[in-house]
């Protein structure tokens, strides 16, 4: 079978299931009406489906019966709550929800895979696994998945997944050994003080300025405790103290993220924090109360399977248009798959001049890319189970 040309065959197909699933996102945990959706199609394909998997998840299993290894290809079906602002014919229908991360891409790829496999099925031998799990913006689907069973009996060998990627050029494919994307976590801290008159500031223990001593010692950790060759990043994206000009606020709330590829950092998090809010608050007669909760570990993809899928890439779109991506600061509950198997997570590139990122009210992409990306999937499947 030549499987560009079937792909190409395919593509109108794989199109409209982006389009369809556009225009019904949901969001995290929530994804019932795309679970029917995708569900039904993979049950026209005779594959073995499983559904309700930690909420919302779908598997469908393609089983050759022949002794081999075992594939795991997965998309990611939740949106965000963005309100879209594309005009697309094809917009979502579901005020305040769009799929501004492209995993309505990500399943459409998916589904385009999965039937043209259950096709070369006879070719094959041993297992492939079509995952679509809910909530990965948050708090993450792929480990409630995992936990339910859905990489065992038989044990996943191998695991693969992309992620439109407006950071690269349209048309090429970025694929990278190691680490790609940051341990993700968050915090929330209430600085508590004593309120007072604005005049009388030496009556008073103020949270807001207590809290802007912390904002700036949380931002020397990376800048004065890191080595500046390993990338960390501390982030306070929200700040909330006082209602009114002339009263000294008696709390102060934060909450922010931190993102580093390191494992060792990545478990000293809570304990760094915590000594200078700790320090602060000692020194100023202050209390507060602070959280942190753990997020994505890093994506990290092992060489063996990286350079399987950059031959792919290569075959499929020309080895010039095959690049290796920088690592992003960002995050992503794929991660949980790779350490479990040899696995790779690879980069689709939608960039275009002036074109809007992910997680931008303007997203979208030019739909051919879709053929790329299954055609990678396919080829990756033949070349470990062909």
């Amino acid at each position: 079978m030549d499987i560009k040309k079937t792909v190409h065959n395919n593509l109108s197909e794989v199109i409209g299931h982006r389009r369809f699933l556009h225009r019904i996102p949901e969001l995290a945990f929530s994804e019932e009406k795309t679970a029917d959706y995708v569900a039904d199609c993979l049950g026209k394909l005779s594959l073995e489906v499983r559904t309700g998997i930690a909420g919302h998840g779908v598997v469908g299993f393609l089983d050759t019966g022949r002794p081999g290894a075992n594939l795991l290809i997965r998309a990611d079906m939740d949106a965000l709550p963005i309100a879209e602002k594309t005009d697309l014919p094809f917009a979502s229908t579901h005020k305040g929800v769009m799929h501004a991360c492209g995993h309505d891409a990500h399943m459409a790829m998916v589904l385009g895979a999965a039937k043209i496999l259950c096709d070369l099925s006879d070719g094959l031998s041993g297992t492939i696994r079509f995952i679509f799990q809910p909530a990965e913006e948050g708090p993450g689907g792929a480990l409630p998945m995992i936990e339910a069973g859905v990489m065992d009996d038989p044990k996943v060998d191998y695991s693969v997944g992309c992620h439109v990627w407006p950071d690269i050029p349209e048309g090429t494919v970025g694929v990278r050994d190691g680490v790609l994307m940051a341990a993700m976590d968050q915090f929330d801290l209430t600085i508590i003080g004593r309120g007072g008159h604005g005049a009388m500031p030496h009556q008073c223990v103020d949270a807001l300025e207590i809290g802007c001593q912390v904002v700036g010692a949380l931002q020397r950790i990376a800048s004065r405790q890191m080595n500046p060759l390993t990338p960390t990043v501390v982030t306070v994206g929200s700040f909330h103290a006082g209602t009114v000009f002339n009263v000294i606020p008696d709390t102060a709330r934060m909450n922010g993220t931190t993102r580093t590829f390191d494992r060792e950092i990545w478990d000293s998090w809570p304990r760094r924090l915590e000594k200078i809010i700790s320090g602060i608050c000692s020194a100023m007669n202050a209390r507060y109360e602070f959280t942190f909760e753990k997020g994505f570990p890093p994506v990290i993809n092992d060489a063996f399977m990286s350079d399987i899928v950059r031959r792919c890439a290569r075959t499929t779109v020309g080895e010039k248009q095959v690049i290796e991506p920088d690592p992003s600061m960002g995050g992503e509950d794929m991660a949980y798959y790779l350490e479990r198997s040899k696995g790779c997570f690879f980069c689709l590139g939608t960039g275009r001049e002036d074109g809007p990122s992910i997680h931008n009210a303007r997203f979208d992409f030019n739909e051919d890319v879709l053929a790329t990306g299954v055609e990678i999937y396919c080829r990756i499947a033949l070349d470990l189970l062909g």
